[in-house]
């Protein structure tokens, strides 16, 4: 492989993944690698790492990482017998996976080849099952009878023909090989090999099945090799990974009780037929000039050694639980928040929260608190309710809550509990107009002159609001001196500003932990219906996404927030206020690519967002927000 190939890679952190990710970094290629688990802490940071559900994977990513080679190692296992609950999820992680990545694939200008990490499990068990043990291995060919023999091997077979298919076409660019591989087995990994390794060195005692079954069993660092060697052009169709030497089951136990002299092992029944089978790898030797040497002698005690030491490959994947506070009837926050879930990964979940027991939000959740005022919740009892009901992360909604959230944000990391929430100091910046206004205007943004007293604006058209609370409570707009006087006479805390006739625009932001700004999005308020964007429409505004961009690193905010601006006649910007949380309509910025909730899951999960790149939608969205109905069984 040429140095600075382009390789995609799914399910590269898995055991032959990680093996075939570091040979492809070494060999020079630059790197693009998807996975449910976490980025494996010892990669360096030029491999783009996309973590989560490929299922959700989009064309423009592909396309902007414009792959020129595509290893499809993504793939769901269960061990000898398949459970009901596989039904699901081998539909979703193996056959829908496949398809959808080849739907996204399949017109791509770049890409010239496609390796999928089939299975020995699509032939037909019949050859190699018995009864009773078998005195040799039968040795399997790329052209032995096909029948697979589980469901697992139904999806492999499904996707080689898929493959097949689609390369049949002029028109499509690639080739495609595909590797049926036998007993994979390798450092930290779920086989049979490395779990009784682990065990042997926690002194527990072996449980032993079958033991004169026979299998090829192929180290993960020769099936990596091997599938670089059918990226190559030209090699193409099926090819047998495996080392041609089947060994009994009893020979494995055999070789680990030289290393653990005092190993102890139970012989346990089971109703499985004995295996007795073997790749066939001629063809492998002829087409790739290279067959798989290391066999279990060799490899055994690195597996060993490598288990006495923590794994610097991912950890596996666990699902994600939030909390959503304040949930009131904020139904499309709940599903932009469930949409960027499953794209992190199956089975997370949302923790709707509200004073109101009866609030719409909770039939759109997948459990509900009735959470009392905040005056009589101290940071102890959240974290301990968040720890019974196992919620990692706190997505706040309400303004009047976010100098809670905002005060005891690392007390709650400290916890395992993240919030999307900014720093006390840039909440209290927020939150109060007048405070927000001085802060930017004495770094030099063009914020709105503000002022408690009247006299201190010069103008003869004057905006009249609350300091403090949402911006749209109590506003008086475009009215005289005099009015200005008696409304504010009204208010608790009144504020004045010049009224400026212009474009309003929301601009959505979202600021990484680190303090980089991740990406921004402009939208045009249409039509505002109380305070809120009924109709919004997104734009290219590139110096307004700047200077807000600025301004929220200026004000020292984390997370998702809102500005809202202004361009008058002559083209000047102003900036009005910032709502620290995800806004009523912000989620027409969510579906133009500015990410917020996936990237703050990721980050919950101490993440890095450096290599995550930002994609804007190409041309503009529109979002009319209207009511809608929900059917559910009674």
């Amino acid at each position: 492989m040429k140095r600075g190939t382009r390789v995609f890679v799914s399910g590269g952190a898995g055991v032959i993944g990680h093996a075939l990710v570091e040979k492809l970094h070494a060999a020079g290629a630059i790197l693009m690698v998807g996975d449910l688990r976490p980025r494996p802490s010892r990669w360096p940071g030029e491999i783009r790492y996309r973590q989560g559900d490929l299922n959700f994977i989009e064309k423009r990513e592909l396309d902007d990482f414009a792959p020129e080679i595509f290893f499809h190692l993504a793939a769901t296992f269960e061990r000898s017998v398949e459970t009901l609950d596989f039904w699901e999820e081998n539909f979703q992680h193996n056959i829908r996976l496949s398809h959808h990545l080849m739907t996204q694939l399949k017109e791509s200008n770049s890409l010239r080849k496609v390796v999928f990490a089939s299975s020995y499990l699509i032939y037909d068990p019949e050859q190699y099952f018995s009864p009773e043990p078998a005195r040799h291995a039968v040795r399997l060919d790329e052209g032995s009878a096909i029948q697979p023999r589980n469901i697992c091997g139904v999806a492999k077979l499904l996707h080689e023909i898929e493959l097949r298919f689609l390369t049949d076409f002029p028109e499509i660019g690639f080739e495609a090989a595909c590797a049926r591989i036998f007993r994979s087995y390798g450092k930290h990994s779920r086989d049979v090999i490395s779990r009784w390794v682990r065990g042997l060195l926690a002194g527990e005692e072996l449980r032993v099945f079958k033991e004169e079954g026979i299998f090829d069993y192929i180290y993960a660092d020769d099936v990596a090799e091997g599938l670089i060697r059918m990226s190559a052009p030209g090699i193409g169709g099926i090819i047998n990974l495996g080392t041609d030497n089947g060994r009994r089951v009893r020979e494995v136990v055999e070789i680990l009780q030289q290393h653990f002299p005092e190993l102890r092992q139970t012989r346990e029944e089971s109703d499985i037929s004995f295996e007795a089978s073997q790749a066939n790898a001629e063809r492998c030797r002829t087409r790739l000039g290279w067959s798989p040497g290391r066999q279990l002698e060799d490899v055994i005690p690195e597996l060993i050694e490598a288990e006495r030491h923590p794994s610097s490959q991912a950890a596996n994947y666990t699902p994600i639980r939030v909390l959503v506070t304040s949930i009131s009837g904020k139904v499309p926050l709940v599903r932009e928040l469930r949409r960027a879930l499953e794209k992190f990964g199956p089975s997370c979940r949302i923790l709707g929260a509200d004073l109101n027991a009866n609030c719409l939000g909770r039939h759109f959740v997948d459990d509900f608190w009735a959470m009392p005022p905040l005056r009589r919740l101290t940071p102890e009892v959240l974290a301990s309710v968040c720890h019974d009901r196992g919620i990692d992360a706190i997505v706040p909604t309400r303004d009047a809550e976010l100098p809670y959230y905002a005060r005891w944000r690392e007390a709650l990391a400290a916890s395992g509990v993240h919030v999307m929430v900014s720093p006390s100091e840039a909440i209290d910046r927020c939150v109060d107009k007048l405070h927000f206004a001085r802060a930017l205007a004495d770094k030099g943004f063009p914020a709105i002159p503000t002022s408690e007293a009247l006299a201190d604006i010069a103008t003869d058209h004057y905006v009249v609001k609350e300091r403090f609370g949402a911006g749209s409570a109590q506003l008086a707009l475009d009215v005289s001196r005099e009015q200005a006087l008696a409304h504010g006479a009204g208010l608790d805390s009144a504020i004045f500003q010049p009224f400026i006739s212009g474009r309003e625009y929301s601009i959505d932001v979202y600021v990484a932990r680190n303090g980089k700004v991740k990406g921004a999005v402009a939208r045009s308020r249409d039509l505002v219906t109380n305070g809120e964007s009924q109709i919004t429409t997104t734009c290219r505004h590139e110096a307004l996404e700047t200077l807000c961009s600025h301004a929220a690193v200026n004000l020292g905010c984390l997370g998702h927030l809102v500005f809202q601006a202004l361009e008058d006649e002559d083209g000047q910007l102003h900036l009005i206020e910032c709502n620290a949380r995800f806004g009523g309509a912000s989620s027409l910025a969510l579906a133009a690519g500015l990410d917020s909730f996936y990237w703050f899951a990721l980050e919950s999960r101490g993440a890095s967002l450096d290599t995550v790149p930002f994609f804007r939608a190409r041309g503009e969205l529109r979002q009319i927000r209207h009511a809608d109905d929900l059917v559910v069984q009674a």
